[in-house]
């Protein structure tokens, strides 16, 4: 742990002397005026550097003439290491939780009564919810007009049923704010979102593909197979768990998998996403093909998290493995193009950048990430190889509480219907990491799953809910997300 404290705070060290280096220049001020003024942009940050940042660039030495923004840096990366994968504010113990971040509802489903492990979201209702609600999708309460609770009129028979990502930072949506490392964009209100994002592990959850519910304030636009599910049956409201964590792949996916909120008895069935698309092949070692997953450990970490799934998932649910990446994309589409902290004098392109954490060995893939064509090829075979196994997989076992299916990682269709929209390729990529995919890219791909599902696996969605307009007109929004 300590290698990677003093990695994190070596690097962003390096970001912060380079963001107030360029504002300096920017703004036509002194170092020091740059260092006050970035003090001033961030949240809490003035009181800070009244005591500690407003120093001179001679003196800019040790952790106690560190800016506020790097102690945030450094404490990221402590939180990072140690924190656990359920809600900080779970009163009841159920793991939903009525606060947005700390893991708390962005990630999962929000909690209508916290006090009592009874209720949450995904519960079959109980006794019709004719007196509260106790699956908190805002349906309960009984229609005086023939006595039958609207649970029971509206969704008894809907097939209705959540949805629930195993994933990666690319499922959980890592994005880092280009505006806080491009200082013609910088402001005050630039940074307003800081404490939010660092307090849900610098992920966007409420915004992804899978579990996105909110709308979109990083970008792009939000679609979401939650969303779709709901629209498509209003039962299924605040049925969601987004179980992914930054640098999540198929080995210790098995230990994140634990924290599945899904009773067998009392629950409804559940889609399960499997989406580890690129850790089991991405790490930032010098040798990095050496410490890839191999399929014969890919076939054992996945069997694992099957059979795990088996004993609590209710019957009648569903899993979709997807493959891995093509990461060559990345290269191909960004290593010429200038970085966010290169874009004031055009002098930091991706593939420098890409040498640079490469150099401190904290490249998020030095497989892909890297001027080498045959690594770069290498990377894609295993990559390949992997997928073959989750495809396998999907054709050949069989469990008793779900079925299983198989789809490619949609990057090449992806890439194609931004094009149609008149995008460019880049555009998919996270610009501050040159990594993740970006907000467009995830609402892209939520289409083109959808249609795939909507085609090939129909029962996996399951029907249209006809009293959807009548929820609607007695219930609004349902209480909200």
């Amino acid at each position: 742990m300590s290698l990677l404290i003093a990695t994190g705070f070596g690097l962003g060290c390096v970001l912060v002397v380079s963001v107030i280096e360029q504002l300096a220049q920017w703004h036509n001020s002194t170092v020091k005026a740059a260092m006050e003024r970035l003090c001033n942009y961030i949240p809490g940050g003035t009181e800070y550097g009244n005591k500690k940042g407003k120093k001179n660039y001679e003196d800019f030495q040790g952790p106690d003439s560190l800016p506020y923004v790097n102690t945030m840096f450094v404490g990221f990366i402590f939180y990072s290491v140690l924190r656990n994968k359920l809600p900080f504010e779970d009163f009841d113990g159920d793991k939903f939780s009525t606060f947005p971040t700390l893991r708390g509802y962005h990630w999962r489903g929000r909690d209508c009564n916290d006090k009592n492990t009874t209720v949450y979201p995904g519960r079959r209702p109980d006794n019709w919810d004719a007196k509260s609600d106790s699956n908190c999708n805002g349906i309960w309460g009984v229609d005086p007009k023939d006595g039958i609770p609207y649970e029971e009129k509206f969704c008894k028979g809907a097939d209705s049923k959540g949805v629930v990502l195993l994933g990666d930072s690319a499922g959980a949506h890592f994005h880092i704010p280009p505006e806080w490392m491009t200082v013609t964009q910088m402001s005050a209100k630039s940074f307003a979102n800081l404490p939010m994002a660092f307090t849900d592990e610098l992920d966007w959850p409420q915004f992804s593909e899978i579990t996105g519910f909110l709308n979109s304030t990083i970008g792009g636009w939000t679609d979401s197979l939650y969303l779709r599910l709901r629209k498509r049956n209003r039962c299924n409201h605040r049925d969601l768990q987004n179980i992914s964590q930054n640098g999540g792949s198929s080995g210790n996916l098995l230990d994140l998998i634990k924290s599945l909120a899904r009773n067998q008895l009392l629950d409804n069935p559940a889609i399960v996403i499997y989406a580890t698309i690129g850790n089991d092949v991405c790490n930032g070692n010098r040798d990095t093909l050496a410490h890839m997953t191999t399929p014969k450990e890919m076939l054992s970490n996945v069997v694992q998290a099957l059979r795990y799934l088996d004993s609590r998932l209710p019957n009648g649910s569903h899993v979709i493995l997807t493959g891995l990446v093509d990461g060559r994309f990345l290269w191909d589409n960004l290593h010429d193009r200038y970085h966010p902290l290169g874009q004031l004098n055009r002098d930091v392109t991706y593939s420098q950048i890409y040498s640079f954490l490469d150099c401190l060995q904290v490249s998020p893939c030095s497989g892909w990430l890297t001027p080498n064509e045959t690594l770069r090829n290498l990377t894609s075979e295993r990559a390949l190889q992997l997928s073959n196994v989750l495809k396998e997989i999907a054709r050949s076992e069989k469990f008793a509480n779900f079925d299983i299916f198989y789809m490619d990682f949609p990057l090449r269709q992806t890439a194609e219907e931004w094009r149609k929209m008149g995008g460019e390729p880049w555009q998919l990529i996270e610009p501050v990491d040159g990594f993740h995919p970006s907000q467009i890219a995830a609402a892209l791909g939520t289409s083109i799953t959808w249609q795939k599902a909507l085609h090939e696996w129909p029962q996996v969605l399951g029907k249209e809910n006809p009293f959807n307009g009548q929820i609607e007109a007695i219930f609004k929004d349902q209480g909200g997300h």
